[in-house]
């Protein structure tokens, strides 16, 4: 096999940012995935119906449209359309009740009435200084912000919501506390917490500046325009093909991995110093997402008709039932009623449905490694608050926690971050290095969610490792340019199915 001049390994998000980045700077990449087909958390497959497309992990992205990376790319020049929701998200509640956070503040504030005021107080500065909250939160958190005043917005919110008593003063209406604590609840551990905190600052904001998109057809269009652009530069994909130890990439002067800490771990084998091998051994994975997919037959029956006009739908309950069920989740505690959050994709991308015939996403938090078929509950935490849910199902597909492992092994116990967001190792990813993407390893870098700044389809973890990459091996110090190049693009089929 001919050698380029990077391999990466693994075609997730992160992988294929890392390679674009690398194909950018006018090195030749050979990419690697054990998978069929490229794309990672990116994928989308029929799964009941030849017509309709499921989304296999993730569904909404509110990062892809705000993160350095994706800005520079520009996923719409690429004929990626990332269609924004008028109503982000809702968190429905009992007796018809919900919260509803429209992308507009203002309407956002009319509606939450007595907390109107404290939510503009709240989203508004993050708003302003968006562009700086966001390369703070999607950097490698080893530099001095460069935007100040964004930097005290975040901190100072990020400290008043992280305990449970200012969070539970924060608001005086359920409407209010759920909606923020549902948004908090991506951070998949405790609840309240100071990450969890910082999560929602983030994700809540970017609602009212560049919104939670759906990519128009499902997140695999994602995917294949950063195909498509690595295939323009001459870059080179290796499908159905394992990596089983780092020496069968030997001769690759760089080497990125796209895989988790403890992946890494098994690649290197014992060529690791064994300072740094206890440290990736200490990493910490959160609780499991398992997923269920449905086939439907018409649009979710809300209790609360407006709810079915949101992109996304967080069910969990009130405030307190939250910050309860989260925290027992982290613990390992298994219940009857996990935090849900679902997706009916076709609400805002109608080309997504057929006569009769719809998609609906949906995943549980439950513990690492949980084994549970998550079908049961999480089409019973539906039907609470749409009551006749069940009636619509024409097929569903249930992947527990530890299943959702074998799909994808990143997802160490079914944490699809892999690996736990607490303050610690929001910085020490996946252990406490200067350079948190090289390894001690000649050329051999870490370019995966468990690296800075984590999870989430950003990109930004396989472009700061191929930074590095250049940086130290080619001494590259200039970011390459990511804008689209027209005149060397080049289309890129999807298998035919």
């Amino acid at each position: 096999m001919s050698r380029a001049d990077a391999a990466v390994v693994g075609t997730g998000p992160n992988g294929l940012s890392a390679a674009v980045t690398l194909a950018r700077a006018g090195l030749t990449v050979d990419l690697f995935e054990s998978a069929d087909t490229v794309g990672g958390g990116l994928r989308s497959e029929p799964l009941f119906d030849r017509d309709i497309d499921h989304d296999i992990c993730s569904a909404v992205h509110p990062m892809a449209p705000a993160s350095r990376f994706f800005r520079e790319f520009d996923l719409a020049a690429h004929g990626v359309h990332l269609i924004e929701p008028e109503i982000p998200y809702a968190h429905p509640l009992d007796a018809g009740r919900a919260g509803l956070v429209h992308h507009d503040l203002d309407a956002t504030v009319e509606r939450l009435g007595v907390d109107g005021t404290r939510w503009r107080r709240l989203m508004a500065p993050l708003v302003e200084h968006s562009r700086g909250v966001v390369d703070l939160m999607l950097s490698g958190q080893r530099s001095l912000p460069s935007d100040v005043p964004a930097a005290l917005a975040l901190a100072g919110r990020v400290l008043r919501h992280g305990t449970r008593l200012t969070t539970r003063l924060a608001f005086s209406t359920e409407e209010a506390r759920s909606l923020l604590t549902g948004v908090a609840a991506h951070a998949v551990g405790k609840l309240p917490s100071h990450s969890a905190a910082a999560v929602a600052m983030l994700l809540g904001h970017l609602a009212h500046s560049s919104g939670w998109c759906v990519p128009r057809g499902g997140s695999a269009r994602i995917a294949d325009a950063l195909t498509a652009d690595l295939l323009a530069h001459g870059c080179t994909f290796h499908t159905r093909h394992e990596v089983h130890r780092l020496t069968e990439l030997a001769g690759y002067p760089i080497v990125l991995l796209d895989i988790s800490a403890r992946g890494l771990l098994t690649l290197a084998g014992d060529a690791l110093p064994v300072r740094y091998a206890r440290s990736l051994a200490r990493f910490r994975y959160g609780p499991g997402a398992a997923k269920a997919d449905f086939l439907v037959s018409g649009p979710i029956p809300w209790a609360n008709p407006e709810v079915g006009g949101a992109g996304t739908v967080h069910i969990g309950g009130d405030q307190a039932a939250m910050f309860r069920q989260e925290t027992l989740t982290q613990q390992g505690v298994a219940t009857g009623e996990p935090f849900v959050l679902v997706v009916d994709p076709a609400v805002n991308d109608p080309g997504r449905a057929r006569p009769g015939k719809r998609p609906v996403w949906a995943y549980a938090h439950v513990p690492h490694g949980d084994t549970r078929d998550p079908l049961r509950l999480v089409q019973g935490r539906i039907e609470r608050y749409a009551p006749g849910f069940t009636d619509t199902v024409i097929a569903a597909r249930g992947v527990s926690a530890a299943e959702y492992e074998k799909y994808n092994p990143n997802y160490v116990g079914g944490d699809i971050g892999s690996g736990a967001m607490n303050l610690y190792q929001a910085v020490a990813r996946p252990a406490p290095r200067l350079d948190p993407y090289r390894t001690p390893l000649p050329g051999v870098y870490l370019c995966s969610a468990s690296t800075p700044p984590g999870p989430g389809v950003h990109g930004m973890c396989g472009y700061l490792a191929a930074r590095s990459a250049l940086r130290r091996e080619h001494g590259i110090r200039t970011a390459p340019d990511l804008s689209p190049s027209l005149t060397e693009k080049i289309p890129y089929e999807r298998k035919s199915r």
